[in-house]
């Protein structure tokens, strides 16, 4: 790819049932991120490989949706994302699961551009372009 556009890397570390395709994946996340952007790595996990980056980078002792590192330089970051906890979410919230993986892709790479939802008002900010970042790409709103 260009400098312009950033290389966005798929890694797959687990069985691709019920997962996007790598090329979905990459236009969830460039529809989350400005044109030019550096790398950008989504590796799709295991809940064990999703609870060791938690509990070591976020000292919860439990696999997670989604994890980003941010990067330096020309690599904007890396997103973890657990396959297993991604599926079992999108049951529980009764949401389509590629839904949910679209979400889950642009979530994480709102976080690599500095947004946050640790306060309310932040939250708000990060929801609201969520939803319309989903709706180009022709998904509902995830949280109602």
């Amino acid at each position: 790819m260009s400098a312009e556009a950033g290389q966005i890397v798929i890694q797959r570390c687990v069985s691709p049932a019920g997962i996007p395709s790598a090329s979905s994946l990459r236009a969830f996340a460039q529809a989350a991120l400005p044109r030019r952007h550096g790398e950008l790595t989504i590796r799709i996990v295991d809940a064990d490989e999703s609870r060791t980056f938690n509990r070591e980078y976020r000292g919860k002792d439990k696999p997670t949706n989604v994890l980003s590192f941010d990067g330096d330089g020309e690599v904007l970051g890396d997103l973890v994302i657990c396959a297993p906890v991604v599926a079992q979410e999108a049951l529980e919230q009764g949401k389509p699961a590629r839904a949910h993986w679209a979400h889950m892709v642009v979530h994480g790479c709102l976080h690599l551009q500095g947004y946050d939802h640790e306060h309310d008002a932040d939250a708000t900010r990060m929801e609201a372009r969520e939803i319309r970042i989903l709706k180009t790409l022709g998904f509902k709103d995830p949280y109602q």
